[in-house]
């Protein structure tokens, strides 16, 4: 999809680039602690080494008090909430679930911005009727692209978030698909509070950005830099078959260049958490998150 020249938007004062300087990463991942107890929680974040969290299950807005105790919690541990996640198909073919994923979206970002999480996310959806992230051809369409530039208004429009973003997660087989299309996305949301949760991994759709896949994260972070508030963490392997397969795996054990990304990261110049994801148990946690650590101590870089 193209994107129009000229076109000027606002950045969300949050939002500004950084000057070159290098901050601290805050790195972060599920805990495996159960617990209802706030400090609790925030202590073991900060015994993994981690400075930003994932929003804690019991997190409501239907009891403010909790709220408030998360809040003051990880504030007093220096631990960022990164996120509220939403993961609803928004372009279900079903409208009645469709409505009903849209309305369950908007109370997840109304809950971000209740417990001052950096960003609500979810992605754009899909119109396959068998899978909410699935492959269907109207994925890149028009009718893709304009929808979702509909639920991203109507989400925001909604919540008007004051201490949150909305944002989505690119894919390889649906918009946005790369930094092209996120821009375009953009500028056609046209709201402060709509902005880029950056998973490269999910952008790295092919042999080309597999191969080059550094130029592909300098290039991300080169036209959407102003805009990333938070990020994922993962790798990618690539399994020898008779077609393409990427597979995801723990940091390390793939090819996705963690220089390339620890250091763009870096020069923002501001908290934007890194947080490790989809992996399968307290131990690849604890391999991927020494793995990125060890990436950055190399590098000279700082961890929160």
């Amino acid at each position: 999809m193209s994107t129009a020249a000229g076109v000027c938007f606002a950045l969300s004062p949050s939002l500004s680039l950084g000057a070159g300087s290098k901050s601290p990463i805050r790195l972060g991942g599920p805990i495996f602690v159960k617990s209802d107890d706030p400090g609790v929680l925030a202590r073991e974040h900060r015994r993994l080494g981690y400075s930003a969290a994932y929003c804690p299950d019991m997190a409501t807005l239907a009891d403010a008090k909790v709220l408030d105790e998360i809040k003051r919690a990880f504030a007093a541990e220096n631990v960022l909430i990164a996120e509220v996640g939403a993961w609803k198909n928004l372009l279900d073919p079903d409208p009645v679930k469709r409505r009903e994923n849209l309305d369950h979206v908007t109370q997840r970002c109304a809950l971000a911005d209740a417990v001052g999480a950096l960003c609500c996310v979810d992605i754009a959806g899909s119109f396959n009727p068998a899978s909410w992230y699935g492959p269907d051809p109207r994925n890149l369409s028009r009718e893709f692209f304009d929808a979702t530039v509909e639920n991203c208004r109507h989400i925001l429009d909604a919540v008007k978030p004051t201490r949150t973003h909305f944002t989505i997660e690119m894919m390889g087989w649906n918009l946005p698909d790369g930094p092209d299309a996120y821009m375009e996305l953009i500028r056609a949301v046209d709201r402060k509070a709509f902005a880029v949760h950056l998973d490269v991994c999910n952008g790295i759709n092919c042999p080309q950005r597999f191969y080059h896949n550094a130029d592909f994260i300098h290039e991300c972070f080169r036209k959407l830099g102003p805009f990333i508030i938070s990020c994922h963490a993962k790798d990618l392997r690539w399994d020898i078959e008779m077609n393409l397969h990427f597979e995801e795996v723990v940091p390390g054990r793939g090819q996705v260049d963690y220089r390339a990304y620890l250091g763009e990261l870096a020069l923002l110049g501001r908290d934007v958490p890194l947080m490790l994801e989809h992996l399968k148990t307290a131990e690849e946690y604890d391999e991927g998150r020494l793995y990125i650590r060890e990436v950055g101590d190399r590098m000279g870089l700082t961890f929160a």
